[in-house]
């Protein structure tokens, strides 16, 4: 067997992935609301090698008008992989895969939101892939919820996304590029963590029953410590903001008193 017909160990005897993880372990997330300033609401995500911008604009008219609904509005998602964001550079056009995926975080995003409140408009969700290491449609799903909370799009919850699957024999949690193109079984799971309500289940693979119960307990479980992630960035976002609000109106009366004195010291140089 010559060694490119070598099978690579993603998992070893002692459930270490080829990362350094272990199997119920996710990769390093760092998540940030507000990053882009002409945005009505946006996000970044890194989670292990993806780095993902998530942009919303809306509610808004919708054009072209005839896509209009009259009963709520219409939820439009793009997502897009830039030419640079995998080894081989990737073409500029849409492909299929880019179309799918936007088709699929719409069907992800659309239970949690409240559209009937914006009949006739549009609320554009556009996804940038700035890096790809497996796991981008999760990764995607989470930030673009973020993004959408940081809009105000009113929401029955946050969505949270993440995958599960097999390799090696071994059920795993977060799955990065390898394990996804090497591995037995991907499923890709999204849900409403607080109304426990999964608005995303994929699978592509072959799982036993009883792995398939594991598997789905195991992505609940990741889900739910990124459910908190997304909350502690959106927390962090609005504190910030409510500090520069106190230390501006803190600053006022210093401005005010200033101007006080100093009108009086022009008038006491008038009576002089």
């Amino acid at each position: 067997m010559s060694e490119s017909e070598k099978k690579v160990i993603l998992v070893t005897d002692e459930g270490i992935r080829t990362d350094g993880r272990k199997v119920d372990e996710l990769r390093p997330i760092k998540l940030e609301v507000g990053v882009l300033s002409r945005a009505d609401g946006s996000a970044f995500i890194q989670q292990g090698g993806n780095k993902i911008l998530a942009a919303v604009y809306g509610p808004r008219e919708l054009h072209p008008r005839h896509l209009a609904l009259p009963d709520k509005a219409y939820l439009r998602c793009t997502y897009r992989m830039a030419t640079f964001s995998v080894d081989e550079r990737k073409s500029p056009a849409p492909s299929r895969r880019e179309i799918e995926l936007s088709k699929i975080i719409k069907e992800a995003l659309e239970p949690a939101l409240f559209l009937e409140y914006f009949p006739n408009s549009v609320i554009d969700v556009y996804i940038q892939v700035l890096q790809a290491d497996g796991g981008t449609r999760c990764a995607s799903v989470t930030a673009a919820a973020l993004a959408l909370a940081d809009a105000g799009i009113p929401m029955r919850d946050l969505v949270t996304a993440c995958a599960v699957g097999k390799a090696d024999g071994r059920i795993i949690l977060d799955l990065n590029d390898i394990e996804d193109k090497e591995g037995d079984a991907d499923i890709p799971i999204a849900m409403m963590p607080q109304l426990k309500r999964i608005t995303l289940l994929q699978m592509d693979g072959h799982l036993t029953e009883k792995e398939f119960q594991e598997a789905i307990n195991l992505g609940i479980n990741g889900i739910m410590r990124i459910y908190e992630m997304q909350k502690r960035a959106l927390r962090e976002k609005y504190l910030k903001i409510r500090e520069e609000v106190v230390g501006a109106e803190k600053s006022e009366p210093k401005a005010k008193n200033n101007e006080n004195t100093n009108e009086s010291k022009s008038k006491g140089d008038e009576k002089e």
